[in-house]
């Protein structure tokens, strides 16, 4: 073999060597690092970790204490389409943070502190297709419009949060949503709720766990799957009357007593007033005709 022959199989070991070491060189403190991707997972961080590669395409985070996610940091790795920030303290000031990350398909925000949905959250998301923002035990409100940009979400998990109330238009406007997670939620089955129930019996979305979506108020209802209570609404919502409407019929029946007495007066004045003035013409006429 040629000393030039030797020498390429040398010069393809270097190649490569400098290539692993630049990719060591490259992977944040206390990850490891694969092929576009990098995973901090149980590492105890309190903060995003520094000197991501900038074509991360997979973001692992899972299981830290990271409280907070820097939009600009985040904006630099453009290519992220994977991004598993599950088991931290993500709180709720969430708002504009994934503005840079247009790519991402996949996001896991379960297992935090999130209190709010808005619709500046994720409306920056738009090839967003798994959303998982369950076991947030302080999330309370999620915004009529808050996945209104989220066309392709087809993946929703809600499971095991404070929510109470879902506005319908919510998720029945995503075109291609098929999984829907509601489990373990503190319902609120008033009459409110009563189109979205009667939504999730008609939709060909797919809830699993679908015994334990369930009414936790009002208390006649607790405990009972959201489908059953269906036909109990309509029944108390079409035919209860508040107090304010029976005050509106009280008030309609006394008009309508008050106009109709008014009436019969008004008719019987004026039958007395006709026929006083005809019998007073009919005696100018017999006397004109005896004089």
């Amino acid at each position: 073999m040629s000393p030039s022959g030797r020498l390429w199989p040398l010069s393809l070991v270097f190649l490569l060597g400098l290539g692993m070491a630049s990719e060591r060189i490259d992977c944040p403190s206390r990850c490891s690092c694969q092929y576009l991707e990098v995973n901090c997972t149980g590492q105890q961080l309190h903060e995003f970790p520094t000197a991501i590669p900038l074509d991360t395409r997979q973001l692992i985070l899972a299981a830290n204490n990271v409280s907070y996610l820097p939009a600009v940091e985040l904006s630099f790795l453009a290519d992220l389409v994977y991004l598993d920030c599950r088991k931290n303290l993500l709180g709720d000031d969430l708002d504009f943070t994934f503005i840079g990350v247009a790519k991402l398909v996949y996001l896991d925000l379960s297992f935090n502190n999130l209190t709010q949905v808005t619709f500046s959250t994720f409306s920056h998301l738009l090839s967003l297709v798994v959303l998982k923002i369950s076991d947030n035990p302080n999330l309370v409100t999620i915004e009529k419009d808050a996945f209104a940009n989220n066309t392709w979400l087809r993946h929703l998990d809600l499971s095991r949060t404070g929510l109470t109330f879902l506005d319908t238009s919510t998720v029945r406007d995503l075109p291609n949503l098929r999984f829907l997670g509601l489990s373990d939620n503190t319902w609120h089955c008033n009459c409110s709720f009563l189109e979205f129930i009667t939504w999730m019996t008609e939709s060909n979305v797919h809830f699993p766990d679908a015994d334990n979506i369930t009414c936790y108020t009002p208390v006649g209802l607790r405990a009972l799957k959201m489908p059953a209570v269906e036909t109990q609404l309509h029944f108390h919502c079409l035919t209860q009357l508040y107090k304010r409407d029976y005050i509106f019929l009280c008030l309609i029946g006394f008009g309508i007593f008050f106009g109709g007495t008014m009436a019969a007066w008004l008719a019987g004045i004026c039958a007395v007033i006709y026929e006083v003035h005809t019998s007073k013409r009919e005696e100018e006429d017999e006397e004109e005709e005896d004089a």
